[in-house]
């Protein structure tokens, strides 16, 4: 056993055991991606930070004043892509291509379960000033993975955005500060997981006197925002002219990621002696960047509200978290900060229901066409959404409203061309592949909130 290949199983071991079974992971999560709530998705987050509901701890947590009801709400997301690699030859030639025409990259179901409540805190305190709390969970395959971890180089290429994401936990609140002047605050909280293993094995792979200690520590990243609505501010309860219905939102998300680090020092008597091999690997996945948000909301009329809303997303710091990465870090993929622009609107049809749509374009943050032997898959792409809520006043033995959503979203990957390297092929420093990336995603999500 060469000392490369004992480096690999020592690595192999230590990762197992530190983390979940291998799974199709990327840098996106939940709440980007898709949306939280079916609230987030049939609206392609265009109405996200003008949402009341739990959900506005991520996007928007000062707008959780705008319903003093407390909530408690459970919702299913079902994501289903086909992320696709057409093979446009080899353009050293030589070499087979190691892509068929149209060959699937990633069909890896997104399956989450979210639970949400939210509650007015007054009564907890001396003070009348209403404060409302919030806290939103999320976890993969309908609630019973918790950690969904891959960090992986790909010869015939990965997706950067997609596939299962790991636990996702949001807490905070918002209050009110003036009149039609309100402000909240909320923590993201990820995982930074740490695993050691010391351990002596014979040439068989056969381990002796191990030593494993595996920890996991929360990373806390802050969301703030500011919702203002304009006729409030200016005229109270007065009529306000065209001021009347009109609010803006500005919001700041602070960049998370989840992130494995592992050391392993492996011996074997009379061929590796002490101190033995060391592995050390420390790597990211389900990384989110700084995004400063903005909306603008109008009431139309009692019936109709529709909302534009602007995300300046900075994924160029991610060059420096992948140059720490061991790895992605011989990759030298290059990012670009991206401005992604979203409309959403919502329509009451009556007291019980209302229609929600919107559409929103996000342009790739991948800069460059080729990333060596992490080769990243990436494109721009088009998000369509389409909702239904349903509001029942009065329910059978429930003594307040229900409410039900369901939602649809529809993501088209636009086609993009990339080069794929890989230092163990005969044509390198040449590509050995140029694809063609491109995709489709169906997003479903049902929810049912009661209030209280």
């Amino acid at each position: 056993m060469t000392t490369k290949t004992l480096a690999r199983w020592g690595a192999a071991v230590i990762v197992s055991t530190a983390l979940s079974t291998p799974t199709f992971a990327a840098m996106g999560n939940t709440a980007s991606t898709y949306g939280l709530l079916p609230a987030d998705v049939g609206t392609a987050m265009g109405l996200s930070m003008f949402n009341p509901q739990a959900s506005a701890l991520y996007y928007n947590p000062a707008y959780l004043t705008r319903d003093p009801r407390g909530e408690l709400t459970v919702g299913l997301l079902h994501g289903d892509q086909e992320l696709r690699a057409v093979s446009q030859g080899n353009p050293s030639g030589g070499a087979p291509s190691v892509i068929r025409d149209g060959d699937i990259l990633n069909d890896t179901l997104s399956q989450q379960q979210v639970i949400a409540l939210k509650t007015d805190l007054t009564d907890m305190t001396k003070f009348e000033h209403p404060i409302y709390f919030a806290i939103i969970a999320g976890v993969e395959k309908f609630g019973e993975e918790m950690l969904a971890f891959d960090s992986s180089t790909s010869m015939e290429g990965q997706f950067f955005n997609y596939g299962r994401q790991p636990l996702f936990l949001n807490l905070g609140g918002g209050l009110e500060l003036a009149n039609g002047i309100t402000t909240g605050a909320s923590a993201h909280i990820s995982l930074r997981s740490e695993a050691t293993l010391i351990a002596s094995a014979n040439l068989a792979g056969e381990t002796q006197r191990e030593e494993l200690t595996v920890s996991a520590k929360p990373v806390i990243r802050p969301v703030l925002s500011m919702n203002l609505e304009w006729d409030k501010v200016f005229c109270g309860k007065e009529d306000c002219g065209i001021w009347t219905g009109l609010e803006t939102a500005f919001a700041f998300r602070g960049h998370t990621e989840a992130r494995t680090a592992v050391e392993s020092n492996l011996t074997i008597p009379g061929t590796v002696i002490d101190p033995g091999i060391t592995v050390l690997i420390d790597t990211i996945d389900s990384y989110q960047p700084d995004i400063f948000s903005a909306g603008l909301l109008y009431h139309f009329t009692d019936n109709f509200r529709a909302a534009v809303t602007v995300e300046q997303q900075n994924w160029s710091d991610l060059e420096d978290e992948l140059a720490r990465d061991t790895v992605k870090d011989q990759a030298f993929a290059e990012f670009k900060d991206i401005v992604v622009p979203r409309i959403g609107g919502e329509f009451n049809i009556n007291d019980t229901y209302k229609l929600t749509g919107g559409v929103a374009f996000s342009e790739s943050p991948l800069d460059s066409n080729a990333s060596l032997e992490v080769n990243y898959l990436d494109t721009d792409k088009w998000i369509l959404g389409l909702g239904l809520t349903a509001q029942y006043k009065s329910v059978p033995v429930l003594a307040f409203p229900v409410r039900l959503d369901l939602a649809y979203q529809y993501q088209k990957l636009e086609t993009r061309t990339f080069d794929l390297y890989d230092r163990r092929s005969p044509s390198f420093p040449q590509p050995y592949e140029s694809v063609d990336a491109e995709g489709d995603v169906h997003v479903f999500s049902g929810s049912i909130t009661l209030k209280f």
